[in-house]
């Protein structure tokens, strides 16, 4: 890790389906370029698909199958969910992903990125997805992006028509959580709590 790395905060992201022709992974890249790019973030991606899930041994069971997304999550200053609303739910392969761990993830902000085939953009989803955050410790940004009627949202090539608009709010996304992030930083290295004592 250089000595640059080292002062930027670590948020990683997580594309929360693996489904086949899945419209998020557009999101997902656009995503990954525009954090990628921040001055004061390092990030990486993590892909259901490329991850071990055995359907017949879930929760934190496979948190050893996984040692790279553990070892990232307790290592990470915040953490960014792309969530595609599917009948008004989650994913599954995301809820495996998350609950491979606990208290890595206590005190840590989640900031939410919606995805829907429908007007909504995924509003309904990041609703569901709250007690599930609250439940694993984690602190969701209040500043959430959305991507409604996302099959007109990018050209044939995956470029995003509207990049203008998304910028603007891309910059509020982040800018909230990085706010998060550097508080509760602060807070997990100076106020002693029973899930991280100092």
């Amino acid at each position: 890790m250089t000595e640059d790395n080292m002062k930027k905060l670590f948020i990683p992201i997580i594309l929360g389906t693996a489904r086949q022709g899945r419209e998020s992974e557009k999101v997902a890249k656009w995503i990954l370029k525009k954090v990628s790019e921040h001055p004061e973030i390092e990030t990486r991606i993590f892909d259901p698909r490329e991850m071990d899930y055995d359907f017949q041994d879930e929760g934190q069971n496979l948190k050893e199958k996984n040692t790279d997304y553990r070892d990232a999550i307790i290592r990470a200053d915040g953490l960014i969910v792309i969530v595609p609303e599917y009948n008004r739910g989650y994913p599954g392969s995301l809820k495996m992903i998350l609950d491979t761990l606990l208290k890595e993830y206590i005190h840590k902000p989640v900031a939410t990125v919606g995805v829907s085939s429908g007007i909504i953009g995924g509003a309904r989803v990041i609703e569901n997805l709250l007690p599930v955050y609250r439940e694993l410790g984690l602190m969701a940004s209040f500043t959430d992006l959305f991507f409604p009627k996302v099959k007109t949202k990018f050209d044939e090539k995956g470029n995003l028509e509207e990049e203008e608009k998304y910028n603007k709010r891309f910059y509020g996304f982040i800018t909230e959580l990085l706010w998060v992030a550097k508080t509760l930083k602060w807070g997990r290295e100076n106020v002693e709590s029973k899930y991280h004592p100092n």
